[in-house]
Formats: structure tokens, sequence, C-alpha cells
């Protein structure tokens, strides 16, 4: 399966996939829940939460 195709069965473009490949975009929720479901594999087993060490409150 290709960034594409993996993309249309999940209703997102080939370039957020990729951009979730690298690291450089967060999927939403359901979006995350999609792609578990497209791989059979609970959200946990794809995404992990690293906490950057970000205040909300300093932004």
């Amino acid at each position: 399966m290709n960034q594409q195709e993996l993309g249309a069965m999940v209703h997102v473009s080939r370039q957020t996939i990729s951009l979730i490949e690298r690291g450089d975009y967060s999927p939403s929720v359901t979006l995350a829940l999609k792609l578990a479901g497209v791989f059979d594999v609970k959200v946990e087993d794809i995404f992990v939460y690293t906490d950057d060490g970000k205040d909300d409150a300093d932004e």
C-alpha cells in the first residue's frame, strides 16, 4: 500500500500521510482511529505521545 492508497482509505491527501510518517503532523483523534482501523491495531501501537516540555500557558 502506498501513501496515495492509504490517504484515500482514510480520506486525506498523500501529503498528509507523508507528514504523519515524518512526524511533522499530529493527526486528529478521528484520523488516528481511522489509521489504526486500517491496520487493525490500537492507536497506541502506531502513535506515541511525548511531552515536548511546553506549557500551553506559555504560548
